[in-house]
Parts: C-alpha cells; sequence; structure tokens
C-alpha cells in the first residue's frame, strides 16, 4: 500500500474513531483526542469536562474503552488518559455538541444560537462566530452567521488564535449544520486592545438549613453530567430575549 493510501486510511480511521468518542463519551463532554504512537503502544489522550464518568468505577470505564479501540478500532495496546477541560466554554468542540443538544430538545435555533454565543463571550472568549445552517425554518435551506468581540478570519492570527468545530444534529425539520470558530485571549495579540471586565457579583442562593440567602458554591454551579448541563441552561435559556420577541414588543 502506497504512502498516500496509508495517510488516507488513517485519516479515515481518525473520523471514525472521533465520532464514536463524540457518542461514547457524550456525558463526559468530549472535546477532543490527541493520539500518539510509540514504540511500545498508542497514547490516547481524552480532553473531558468530566473525567470522572470515562475513567468509570475503580477505573471500568477506562478499561471497556480500551477493549473497545483496541479491537474495532486496530489500535495497538491503547494507553489511555483523561485531560479535564478547565474552561469548556472555550472549546469549540463541546459548545457545538451542547448546542447541538439544545437543538434536539426543540429549542428554537436562534434562541440556542443567542445562548452559546452568550456563554463563550461571558467566559473569557476574545471573539466568537457562530454560523448555522440547514432546514432553519422550512423546506429551505438557510443559514444565519453570528458573530461577537473580536475574531481574526485569514492570516497567521486566525491560524494561531482561532480553533474551530463543526457538529451536525437531525431535528424534525431535516438537518442542521453547526459550526463554531472561538478566538481564545491566551494567545493575545499585541494589536488588539482588550477591555478588562469588571468580576460579577456571586448568585444567592438560600440554604436548606438556616433559611438564610448565601453565595452560590462552584459544586453548585457545575453539573454532574452533560444532560443536567443542558438542563440547566435550558431553564436559564428562557429569560434570554431573540430579536423576534424584542420586534414582539415595540409593535
Amino acid at each position: 500500500m502506497s504512502s498516500v493510501k496509508n495517510v488516507i486510511k488513517d485519516n479515515y480511521n481518525m473520523m471514525l474513531l472521533k465520532d464514536y468518542l463524540r457518542d461514547a463519551i457524550k456525558e463526559a463532554g468530549f472535546s477532543h483526542a490527541e493520539i500518539s504512537k510509540t514504540p511500545t503502544g498508542t497514547r490516547v489522550a481524552l480532553h473531558v469536562t468530566r473525567p470522572g464518568i470515562v475513567i468509570g468505577r475503580k477505573g471500568s470505564g477506562i478499561r471497556e474503552l480500551t477493549d473497545k479501540l483496541a479491537t474495532d478500532f486496530g489500535l495497538k495496546n491503547p494507553q489511555i488518559s483523561v485531560v479535564e477541560i478547565e474552561k469548556p466554554e472555550l472549546s469549540p468542540s463541546v459548545m457545538c455538541n451542547r448546542m447541538a443538544s439544545h437543538l434536539e430538545r426543540g429549542t428554537a435555533f436562534r434562541r440556542a444560537t443567542m445562548w452559546t454565543l452568550k456563554q463563550i463571550m461571558e467566559n473569557g472568549a476574545m471573539g466568537v462566530q457562530i454560523t448555522i445552517s440547514g432546514k432553519l425554518r422550512g423546506d429551505r435551506s438557510a443559514f444565519e452567521k453570528h458573530t461577537a468581540g473580536i475574531l481574526p478570519r485569514a492570516g497567521h492570527h486566525a491560524e494561531v488564535i482561532v480553533a474551530e468545530d463543526i457538529a451536525h444534529v437531525n431535528t424534525a425539520m431535516g438537518l442542521i449544520g453547526i459550526r463554531i470558530r472561538i478566538a481564545r485571549k491566551e494567545k493575545f495579540v499585541p494589536e488588539f486592545e482588550m477591555k478588562v471586565e469588571k468580576p460579577k457579583k456571586a448568585k444567592q442562593v438560600k440554604d436548606a438549613e438556616t433559611g438564610k440567602m448565601r453565595d452560590e458554591t462552584a459544586a453548585e454551579k457545575k453539573a454532574r453530567t452533560e444532560s443536567e448541563q443542558i438542563a440547566m441552561e435550558e431553564e436559564k435559556m428562557k429569560e434570554l430575549e431573540t430579536l423576534e420577541e424584542e420586534e414582539a414588543k415595540l409593535k
């Protein structure tokens, strides 16, 4: 087999592996996988938002995943490591999956888009662009593009700063594609001057024992699975006003 065919075969296998991992560890908030071949085997680093779900009780999840990668995908002696993502909202893959889940649950596409845009910018992104296309409103395909912040679109800066991912979701209307591009401040470019926002106050919640109001803890903010995260976001999303609702008030 020629070297070109080997490259094509490897890329195809990586695509199948990514699709499998996206579905298999969906609840863990899968972002991406880094695969490198070594003399002793294959190292697979899984970047997820909730490592505990991937590892499982007493490592059962890791063992099952290792056997699956070895038998179905032909990886020699796979050695899996799990890396936790510090800010899931700055990962295009995670946000694509979350937005796709919102659309699967029946959330209006524009409301889901504006909510995702807001979440990404509030978590320190330099800029973001969300493109959604497909059967959005009727039989004809259409697309919408929403942008916020500073997002280089071409040149060296775009290659260094911007990360992107694409996801597809089947809805009652038809197939919808989601593309999210995020520019991160960590890879800052001197030409762009960013404004520093003041930190927001912590949300007040009622203590079940004392009955007094207190600041919301980090454990209460974080959901245990991606499904819980989606459900929490849907409750908050109801407070978000779309352009159609704003126009209706003005009439």
